[in-house]
């Protein structure tokens, strides 16, 4: 089933580090994988979260009337995110009938790469520069995901899987927060790296530490991404051959079952429903991970704060993630997913009163609690919904579910924005999200889904 279950030449069962085979990276190829999203984060966390929101908002809208940088960051956020949800299962179900995964990934890291290097070039009122960049970003990080979640199951043994996949999400924490915490301190103390600080400064000079955060995350995110592709192994195809069929029709193919995944689906009313729960919740939790910053720099406080409370939601998120799931093991992971909605619902009313400093860090713990927690439970009672050896096609749709995550409620966000003149009304809006999406959760019989997954699970093995 995995092409790389064995361990590797240079470790045998004895000589590998026990720690480090607990954690899911026992062998060179599983670290190389999670390092990707040690390597991918810092542009979630620089550039989707915390620092060029407000270098969007402050430089490149600064020549346009005040509170309109947010509207613009919401619709252009959800165009970019709309193209690649578009396009992602076509693009995946070519990978699966003609190889070169890896190929890929690297192709819209690349596009992503460049892209985010590009905004070193960003100066005051370089509105379309600043979109137009910000678009490609979001293509190439997504698309690059992709093809990175297809490399999961064919480097690690089932009964592994689960590792692996939350060390890649640690090490996306970790990742993430090391180099924003270099890019904070270099942009809120110049002085200490050599760059040029203090009065009457150009404006070249005064954007130019918060342009080289841009410049690092594309240099972190091409650096760390090498391992990957020296030690993952390209996934064989079929009988060792790519699909002879041309493009066009691989395409046609990849709609096809496109269809069929989404009939089968439906006979399993209870993943059904919790699929269709966590699009809607999860595009809450996407919203506020993508507006929070520019909405907290909208009503005027600190950007040296802003960053610092998203880092400090990288490290809250850590230790959180591994309490929700022994949250899990004593109420449930259903229940344990509507603990973490029911704080976000709060999350949004604080947000609607917030107008400190101390408003936005106490936030962005709240919001470190039940992140990671959240939609790693969301995951786990998927899969427990449906028969394993349906687990690939489902999955499938799972990620379309993970990538829609922030779209209708960005949409959402610059729509009552345009039509209120501020943001404060919008940030009440994402609640819909959590309330709607909960109410579905709640209609999900665990048990139930469970039996009917487990007897499928059967009567294919008696066959």
């Amino acid at each position: 089933m995995t092409e790389q279950s064995a361990p590797s030449r240079h470790e045998t069962p004895n000589s590998k580090p026990r720690w480090l085979e607990r954690l899911g990276l026992g062998r060179p190829e599983l670290r190389a994988w999670a390092l990707y999203d040690w390597a991918n984060s810092a542009l979630v966390c620089t550039i989707i979260t915390a620092v060029f929101p407000i270098y969007y908002e402050k430089v490149a809208c600064a020549n346009l009337p005040s509170k309109v940088g947010a509207r613009y960051f919401a619709s252009f956020t959800t165009l970019g995110m709309v193209l690649i949800a578009v396009v992602s299962p076509f693009l995946g179900a070519v990978a699966d009938l003609r190889g070169g995964k890896k190929k890929m990934l690297g192709g819209f890291m690349a596009l992503g790469a460049v892209a985010v290097a590009g905004m070193f070039w960003i100066h005051t009122g370089d509105l379309a520069l600043a979109s137009a960049l910000f678009i490609l970003a979001n293509i190439g990080a997504n698309g690059s995901f992709v093809f990175y979640d297809a490399l999961l199951p064919h480097i690690a043994r089932p009964d592994e899987v689960d590792r692996v996949s939350t060390a890649g999400y640690a090490l996306g924490y970790l990742g993430g927060g090391a180099l924003l915490t270099l890019n904070l301190a270099w942009i809120q103390r110049p002085d200490l790296f050599g760059l040029p600080s203090g009065a009457n400064l150009t404006e070249a000079q005064a954007t130019l530490p918060s342009r080289l955060a841009f410049l690092s995350v594309a240099l972190w995110w091409v650096l760390f991404s090498i391992p990957l592709f020296r030690r993952v192994p390209e996934p064989r195809l079929p009988g060792g051959k790519p699909a002879p069929e041309p493009l066009a029709a691989t395409f046609a193919l990849a709609f096809r079952r496109l269809i069929e995944t989404g009939k089968t689906l439906r006979q399993y009313r209870q993943a059904f429903l919790m699929l269709l729960a966590f699009l809607i919740y999860n595009d809450g939790i996407g919203t506020i991970i993508r507006m929070a910053a520019i909405y907290a720099s909208e009503i005027g406080i600190d950007q040296g704060v802003i960053i610092a409370a998203i880092l400090l939601v990288q490290f809250v998120g850590i230790p959180f993630a591994f309490l929700f799931g022994m949250l899990a093991g004593r109420l449930g992971a259903k229940r344990s997913i509507g603990l973490g909605l029911a704080v976000y619902t709060g999350i949004c009313v604080f947000g609607w009163f917030m107008t400190t400093a101390t408003h936005f860090v106490i936030l962005a713990i709240l919001v470190g609690a039940v992140q990671g927690g959240t939609q790693a439970l969301s995951r786990s009672l998927f899969a427990s919904l449906i028969p394993r050896d349906k687990s690939a096609e489902f999955f499938g749709f799972f990620g379309v579910a993970e990538k829609f995550a922030g779209i209708f409620g960005p949409a959402l966000f610059a729509i009552i924005s345009l039509a209120t003149g501020e943001s404060r009304g919008a940030i009440l809006s994402v609640i819909g999200f959590f309330a709607v999406g909960g109410l579905l959760l709640s209609l999900v019989d665990v048990p139930l889904g469970e039996q009917l997954a487990r007897a499928d699970e059967a009567q294919v093995e008696s066959i």
